[in-house]
């Protein structure tokens, strides 16, 4: 059976610190370029109708896809953006394998400026990390079977067997898989693909994938503050491990639906937009026509971007990071989220966004309209159910707990409880590990507790990271804070039970409320 991307994220779920490995490679030296916006347009005088996204709002809650950011542009402008509480406009998100459309917009700037062709043999790109024994296969792979996951590998030829956290050489150890295909025929969703695309850059320009996107891409686009991880070896993943805003997915997407042009000037060839975008390689499981019919992963696949039904092409990533581009109707939709249901989210958009996009303007409707603002400008994420206060509260108001020896190295706990706000301290050999949590609310902060264990969280261990968390007594004995890490798509529930003056914090990721079966690993803290 093909290795999908199911696969690939099921492989991981025993292993969720596996993608903290390496580094954040910090904005660029070259990024020093405002960030700009996209022009902003009402939904009717776009052609859109107001109802149709309130349909689609309705449907992702009803649903419970666990949407974090929505933005809709038409015809260059945008018409509707949304961002559920604590999630904003200004924070990055972790983008998962949307990653692999910017990295593939890179391999088409290097061909464009003669740095490298989707010809070249990939062997010459590294003729010090070959295997012993070159293959037919590997000796005839080239760049543009990397673009289109058409390697020849039976998989993943990153995350595969035999791969370690140890492992200090990635290029080597991809080369040392084998193909059992002939490069161009066979599809197999291939991270190691995407991040040879990376080290090839790299190798032929000179600068990682970051820095080499800075002044060729993001400075044109105003995008401003991306950081990408890299591995041991000092090369951007390529495959994930990108963060940037929703505004900014979304002006990717409307560059590739200009044609490679911006602000009436050219960044991408036409020639690669089509071919990035078009069908390179067929993807969909043979003898099953029901499911070539209604999956958007059975379109066929470009250049690191998916072919979708309706005419429709995206980029996107795991828990459900999207860039979708409707060339025929002229628009694009960015989302962020934590989804489990990739193709649930896709089928609503189907449903409700494609019969709102008219060809021309429609009448004003100021009451949807209305509506429509009112609900973009209200949206969040649930808190925590339950009373904002509990007669236990005095009693542990700045209380230090002396927690039992447990596998995190978290040797003492303590509450701070007061004016509608609260601060969980959780401190070890590095620190105050802690959360601050609005009772009720959400209440921005940040931490230096590592999001390496919510799952696939391409993250520095020893930085702050930017949090948000809400808290409530669900019973006298019983306080809990959502705590999520809102440059991620994930966050944990921290369940605190007291029991005389013993208290238990259970660690719950949202990964695992998504599904049961990817246990938290965690132990639980006891503290007396």
């Amino acid at each position: 059976m093909p290795f999908t991307r199911r696969l690939f994220l099921h492989s991981l779920a025993g292993t969720p610190g596996l993608l903290g490995l390496g580094s954040i490679a910090s904005p660029s030296l070259f990024a020093q370029q405002a960030e700009s916006r996209l022009p902003r347009g009402l939904p009717e005088e776009q052609g859109v109708d107001s109802r149709g996204l309130l349909a689609l709002l309705d449907a992702v809650a009803a649903a419970n896809l666990h949407l974090h950011s929505l933005m809709v542009v038409r015809h260059g402008r945008v018409v509707a953006q949304g961002w559920w509480a604590p999630y904003a406009p200004h924070l990055r998100h972790t983008m998962y394998s949307l990653s692999k459309s910017f990295c593939s917009t890179a391999v088409g700037l290097a061909a464009a400026e003669n740095r490298l062709s989707l010809d070249d043999k990939v062997t010459s790109f590294f003729p010090n990390d070959l295997p012993e024994m070159v293959g037919p296969h590997l000796a005839g792979l080239q760049v543009r079977h990397l673009l289109m996951m058409g390697t020849g590998h039976p998989g993943d030829s990153l995350f595969g067997p035999g791969f370690t956290v140890a492992e200090k050489n990635w290029v080597r150890s991809v080369l040392a898989r084998p193909l059992e295909h002939q490069p161009g025929t066979h599809f197999a969703y291939n991270n190691g693909a995407t991040f040879l695309c990376s080290a090839i850059v790299q190798q032929a320009t000179g600068q990682n994938l970051l820095d080499f996107l800075t002044p060729r891409l993001f400075a044109p686009l105003g995008i401003a503050g991306a950081d990408w991880e890299q591995n041991p070896q000092g090369i951007n993943h390529g495959a994930f491990g990108l963060r940037v805003r929703t505004e900014d997915i979304a002006k990717l997407g409307q560059l590739y639906l200009a044609q490679g042009t911006w602000d009436q000037k050219p960044v991408l060839s036409t020639d690669w937009v089509r071919e990035a975008t078009g069908k390179q390689i067929a993807n969909a499981p043979p003898n099953d026509p029901v499911r070539q019919e209604t999956s958007d992963w059975a379109q066929g696949y470009g250049y690191q971007f998916w072919r979708c039904r309706h005419g429709a092409f995206r980029g996107d990533g795991a828990f459900g990071q999207y860039c979708v581009v409707l060339p025929d109707r002229q628009t694009v939709l960015a989302i962020t989220s934590e989804t489990n249901d990739l193709q649930g989210v896709l089928n609503e958009v189907w449903k409700h966004l494609l019969p709102a996009l008219a060809p021309q303007p429609l009448p004003a409707n100021p009451e949807s309209s209305g509506q429509l603002r009112e609900r973009l400008a209200a949206l969040s994420l649930p808190v925590p159910r339950g009373k904002p206060t509990s007669p236990r509260a005095p009693h542990i108001d700045r209380r230090v707990y002396a927690v039992a020896d447990n596998d995190l190295g978290i040797t003492r706990a303590s509450f701070v409880l007061r004016d509608g706000r609260g601060r969980l301290s959780l401190e070890s050999a590095g620190g105050d590990q802690g959360v601050d949590f609005g009772l009720g609310r959400w209440l921005a902060g940040d931490t230096k507790f590592s999001p390496i264990p919510l799952h696939l969280v391409s993250t520095l261990a020893d930085r702050r990271h930017t949090t948000s968390a809400a808290a409530a007594w669900t019973n006298d004995e019983t306080l809990v804070i959502d705590w999520r890490f809102t440059e991620t798509a994930h966050g944990q529930r921290l369940t605190c039970t007291w029991e005389g003056e013993q208290v238990r914090i259970a660690f719950e990721r949202s990964v695992t409320q998504l599904n049961p079966a990817a246990k938290d690993p965690r132990p639980v803290l006891v503290g007396s």
